[in-house]
């Protein structure tokens, strides 16, 4: 094993090269280890995201196809409702990867024995309304359209809704609609609601059908909610429109507001996955079963996931793109300098095979020596790539972030009125802007270190083989008659 020895006497006359070789071979190592840990780091802060955030599944009816039918049987387009069964809805509930689902269905009312809040032209809509003979205009189908003074949405559960999920909407007193409460009639009413009209919880209210009169429901206030939403710009002009006229109750109680036909029925049906990556899965395992999916469909969305994870993913093929460039050119360069220190020693060589030493040896050789240089260097980079790669994993996001954030900036603003996305009732999330994540926590694990190992070996043997190669089939007589 002379050879072994001959390395380390090499290595230990020519330190300027031995030491130039190390820096370069640092170098590599260090980009390489960044970029690994910094993907290891975001595929791991990619995944806790999609666990903890999911995504939803809306059954709703197929507005598209709802259109295409009419024109196709000669009929005027028309916007129609067409409530889903609760047995239907249900059905979805027992598959696999659901972990909460709501049943949404809303609703128009008039208040009965109490006021609702007016909005600014309420007065003068009322004034007009009773100067006419009719409460209203004329709608399709004969019906009579009439003013509503409130909005209920029926529910499984308010806490599964956008607006209370995401601290919009408080319960203040009392307390939420929950899954006990179907097919009770109770609701949670908004706190300037309750304060103008001196309703507090255990008190019973009175709510009228927009569309038939006749129709009424008592309900008992369980609890009291605070908004800090500011409503439609509409809200001037419709009352049911204002935030604070906002009803919830179970939806089998905002079912019977809307008449027999709408029993047993809902509009929509949200379900939330219990990962984003089983969305597909749900939906595909829905198709089989016995829906009417020529009238409904199934939106999916996760859109938080990736607007969370938008700026992450892009950092993260950043940092694969960095570690196959750095491995190349790294192999590249080790390779030129090895390829410079082999043919300087020529000579040495040429006398080695001249007294009998197998060309095999020498390779040995000169791998030995790049090996070694390649040991110290991934345990120099193991030291110091994690303090690299939070440095150089946050830099990048923080750059993706802020261009993120102006893409968005600038699609929101060219949208009409500045934004106007699509809110819970759509698609059960909501579209406005997700706090991202917006650092890293990276640490160099074993399986990094690894990888490294790997790649670095691997370098290191491309890096002394073929300029190897390329010297050692020349014969000892040639080498030494050339270098004379």
């Amino acid at each position: 094993m002379n050879f072994i020895k001959r390395a380390f006497w090499n290595m230990k006359a020519k330190k300027g090269k031995t030491f130039l070789q190390l820096f370069v071979f640092t170098v590599i190592c260090i980009f390489v280890l960044s970029g690994l840990t910094i993907q290891s780091a975001a595929q791991k802060s990619s995944d806790l995201a999609r666990q903890e955030l999911g995504g939803t599944v809306t059954l709703q009816v197929d507005r598209q196809k709802q259109m295409e039918k009419q024109q196709d049987s000669g009929e005027k387009r028309s916007f129609e409702s067409t409530p889903i069964k609760v047995s239907d809805a249900k059905k979805l509930t027992a598959l696999d990867h659901v972990k909460s689902y709501n049943f949404i269905t809303s609703a128009s009312a008039n208040a009965g024995n109490f006021d609702a809040i007016e909005s600014s032209s309420s007065s003068d809509s009322s004034t007009d309304s009773s100067s006419s003979d009719t409460k209203g205009a004329p709608m399709q189908g004969g019906k009579q359209m009439v003013q509503a003074d409130l909005s209920i949405e029926g529910v499984i559960s308010t806490s599964l809704l956008e607006e209370f999920s995401d601290g919009d909407s408080k319960i203040t007193d009392g307390r939420a609609i929950t899954k006990s409460d179907v097919g009770q009639n109770v609701t949670v009413i908004n706190e300037t609601l309750a304060e103008e009209n001196d309703v507090s919880v255990g008190d019973s209210i009175t709510i009228e059908s927009a569309i038939d009169e006749d129709t009424t429901v008592k309900l008992k206030v369980v609890g009291i909610y605070k908004t800090t939403s500011s409503g439609d710009d509409q809200a001037q002009n419709f009352s049911f429109l204002n935030p604070y006229n906002k009803l919830y109750t179970p939806y089998t109680a905002t079912a019977a507001l809307k008449g027999d036909d709408y029993k047993n029925t809902i509009d929509s049906a949200v379900y939330d996955m219990d990962d984003a990556e089983h969305i597909d899965a749900f939906v595909k395992a829905a198709k089989k079963t016995s829906i009417d999916f020529d009238t409904f469909t199934l939106n999916t969305n996760d859109q938080l996931y990736q607007q969370m994870v938008g700026p992450i993913e892009n950092v993260a093929s950043f940092s694969k793109n960095v570690v196959y460039l750095v491995s190349v050119a790294g192999a590249v360069i080790l390779g030129l300098i090895v390829m410079m220190s082999i043919r300087e020693r020529k000579y040495e060589m040429g006398v080695l095979m001249a007294i009998g030493e197998k060309r095999w040896k020498l390779i040995g050789q000169f791998l030995t020596e790049i090996l070694i240089v390649a040991v110290v260097a991934i345990g120099i980079a193991s030291v110091t790539g994690n303090l690299v790669a939070n440095q150089l994993g946050n830099q990048l996001l923080s750059q993706q972030i802020s261009s993120s954030t102006d893409s968005t900036q600038t699609a929101s603003g060219q949208m009409p009125g500045g934004g106007g996305g699509i809110g819970h009732g759509m698609f059960g999330q909501s579209s406005s802007n997700a706090d991202v994540i917006d650092s890293l926590n990276v640490a160099v694990s074993m399986n990094d270190m690894l990888v490294l190992g790997g790649i670095g070996m691997l370098i290191a043997v491309i890096a002394t083989l073929l300029p190897s190669i390329s010297v050692l089939r020349l014969h000892p007589k040639t080498i030494l008659t050339k270098q004379e």
